[in-house]
């Protein structure tokens, strides 16, 4: 049998009613205690890492996670994280980029509801998670929610309280459970060479939602206190280039501090292109920008933490911001 290890970290899964809302207070023993029949698939270790509403995740969080799963890798056959659904996709994406080129699986889930309430989704997705992580075929870091695998790279939260709360961005589900039975849509072979840790992250990063009109001070502000700056733009990208042309004038300012720009869309599929319009077109042509393509929005900002975190060499973040990692970016 497999050997399994559940690491919990909290999340409605693990949550409980309290006079002011659910707060997580189940562990990851007791978790387990509501799939019994979990036991004759394969053999589980659980621990209980934290306790978090996911909210309250950060990036050193992340870092704990991967660390911890180095430290235990060589031992067990197959990670399962239990999180909360608020920020999972922006950390299954990071855990994407801590850990690369796994030949085991790394699989996160977590519900929509408790699992201590009778209607909730906790069970099917917990039980389909360890029939995932025992399963010959899968590796990677992974996302198991409503009978659908989903890569991490690819994820985006997009209901906010019903079951089928994840979708698979412009990149089709690795596959399906169907009676809790694997059905593969996508099967790849096992990577080759040896699993990557990674244990930084820049986490000193500005996500900047544009709005129509919005004052060109809150640039003044990210170019005095952060190293890089996801600009969530609309449609295909660009920046508004007002007759005053002030947010070109901040951006070039930005540029020559060394601040890292990423061009991206508030539109969740097709990403962006930003040459499309003039609007983009000038920006891309002056300044270069790089842009976020095919990337879900939470994977462009956690592959910038990761990229600044390796290096601050314009050359060579380009390079890495652009290399393809599971999936991550479609070129």
């Amino acid at each position: 049998m497999k050997q399994i290890l559940l690491i919990g970290t909290g999340g409605t899964i693990a949550s409980k009613e309290s006079e002011n809302g659910l707060v997580p207070a189940i562990s990851a023993d007791e978790i387990l205690s509501f799939i019994p029949e979990v036991r004759d698939l394969c053999r589980i270790t659980a621990y209980q890492l934290f306790n978090l509403d996911s909210t309250n995740m950060t990036p050193e969080n992340w870092i704990g996670i991967a660390d911890f799963i180095r430290d235990n890798y060589e031992i067990y056959d197959g990670f399962v994280i239990t999180h909360g659904t608020d920020t999972m996709s922006y950390s299954v994406a990071a855990l994407s980029y801590l850990i690369q080129n796994s030949r085991k699986p790394i699989v996160f889930t977590g519900s929509q509801k408790s699992i201590y309430e009778r209607d909730s989704d906790a069970r099917n997705n917990l039980l389909n998670a360890f029939i995932f992580a025992s399963d010959d075929d899968a590796f990677g870091v992974r996302l198991v929610f409503d009978n659908k695998i989903l890569i991490g790279t690819r994820t985006r939260k997009t209901h906010t309280k019903s079951f089928n709360a994840f979708e698979s961005i412009d990149y089709p589900s690795v596959g399906i459970f169907r009676d809790h039975r694997i059905i593969y849509y996508i099967k790849e072979d096992k990577p080759e060479g040896d699993v990557r840790f990674f244990s930084s992250l820049n986490s000193n990063i500005f996500l900047l939602k544009l709005i129509p009109g919005l004052d060109e001070k809150i640039f003044g502000y990210i170019r005095e206190n952060y190293d890089g700056v996801v600009i969530e733009s609309f449609g295909v990208g660009g920046v508004p280039s007002y007759p005053s042309e002030n947010y070109s004038r901040e951006i070039e300012k930005m540029i020559r501090k060394g601040i890292t720009i990423i061009m991206a869309t508030q539109v969740p599929y097709e990403g962006s292109d930003i040459e499309l319009y003039q609007v983009g077109y000038h920006l891309k042509e002056r300044f270069d920008l790089l842009e976020a393509s095919t990337m879900t929005l939470e994977t462009s900002v956690v592959k910038l933490m990761w990229v600044l975190a390796q290096t601050r060499d314009k050359d060579e973040i380009r390079r890495l911001f652009y290399t393809p990692i599971d999936k991550d970016i479609l070129i």
